[in-house]
């Protein structure tokens, strides 16, 4: 009975959920190119110097004309929460 607890309590602590969400998308046609910003943030409140920005996504990637941005989110068990924007274009 020990180990099912242990098991199943190990399981839920490696656990982790991932999200990705359709945030925008514009007549420009869809590009080769993708961009990503991605910030990290600790115990739900704690973000230091993150910037999960569309700006700074279109920037890393040399977009000037933005097709589609994506949002992205992995939790594990809201202690990490790592946030992602990712941009596509020319």
């Amino acid at each position: 009975m020990k180990k099912a607890f242990f098991v199943l309590g190990a399981a839920a602590l490696l656990s982790s959920c991932s999200l990705t969400l359709p945030v925008g998308a514009t007549s420009n046609p869809v590009g080769s190119k993708v961009g990503t910003s991605s910030g990290t943030c600790y115990l739900g409140v704690l973000c230091l110097d993150a910037d999960a920005g569309i700006q700074s996504a279109a920037r890393s990637a040399g977009i000037s004309k933005i097709s589609t941005v994506d949002y992205r989110q992995k939790n594990l068990l809201n202690l990490i929460v790592t946030h992602e924007c990712i941009v596509t274009g020319e």
